[in-house]
């Protein structure tokens, strides 16, 4: 029955509407939520200051569903994102990408700083504490080696699911980063990673292939930790299963002399 005085009024109406949805409208629009019309004296009233404005609201039919399009919304710029494919897996893929390209951008402003990827942070710091383990006379020399060999493990991954020669391209990455450490002139190979799609190296600040700086960092920080926690276990205690053996069985009667 409420529909009907909508739509003789001329206006659109949706129901069951989700409360998140209804929310980013209201920011979009410069609308207030209003989840009742009842006022401090029992009465129902609307006061025109809670509407929002859009330049068009009008219901889409895309593929078999009708979607409600709101466009050119006066408070905030707000956009959605529809993706279509071939089936439900395709588009569950497409869904996951476009979420993870996001929470990448979210991470880049949030951080305000970028590191270029494709191996080449794991590698500069894999070179670098080889040469600073060097310098140490004690014990620390081998658990310095043994992280900067454990951080070369990113780069072999990404070029083992390339399929391209592991042993190759990370020995002429590593090559790279050796002469910008310890050449001045070749500074500028710092910036040096994997070009997985030619199955070589290129400078990947030039290429635009960058990685949140925080991000990176809180992985490195986490993989260390989960080092620490089980290295510091020094013991382990297990708890077999009781023995499940009938006790009249013959290897048992044998055993016990009553056979």
């Amino acid at each position: 029955m409420c529909l009907k005085y909508f739509v003789e009024a001329g206006a659109l109406a949706v129901r069951r509407c989700k409360k998140e949805d209804l929310k980013r409208i209201a920011r979009a629009t410069g609308a207030a939520f209003v989840s009742s019309l009842s006022n401090l004296e029992g009465e129902e009233s609307f006061d025109a200051a809670f509407l929002g404005t859009a330049e068009e609201v009008g219901q889409t039919r895309i593929c078999d569903d009708e979607l409600i399009i709101i466009k050119g919304t006066k408070a905030k710029p707000a956009a959605s994102i529809i993706l279509r494919g071939a089936n439900d897996i395709y588009v569950d893929e497409m869904d996951r990408s476009v979420h993870d390209s996001l929470c990448a951008v979210k991470r880049v402003i949030e951080s305000k700083t970028v590191v270029p990827g494709g191996g080449c942070v794991e590698a500069a710091l894999s070179i670098y504490l080889e040469n600073f383990a060097t310098s140490l006379g004690s014990r620390e020399q081998l658990a310095i080696a043994e992280f900067a060999q454990a951080m070369l493990v990113i780069p072999k991954t990404l070029v083992v699911n390339a399929a391209k020669d592991s042993t190759e391209l990370v020995a002429k990455l590593r090559a790279f980063h050796n002469a910008s450490q310890t050449i001045e002139a070749k500074r500028a190979f710092k910036w040096i990673g994997l070009d997985l799609e030619n199955g070589k190296c290129r400078d990947n600040k030039d290429a635009g292939v960058l990685e949140p700086a925080m991000s990176k960092i809180k992985s490195l920080k986490f993989a260390t930790e989960a080092a620490i926690t089980i290295l510091r276990i020094d013991d382990m205690i297990k708890i077999y299963q009781p023995s499940k053996e009938d006790p009249n069985s013959y290897a048992n009667a044998v055993r016990e002399g009553r056979l």
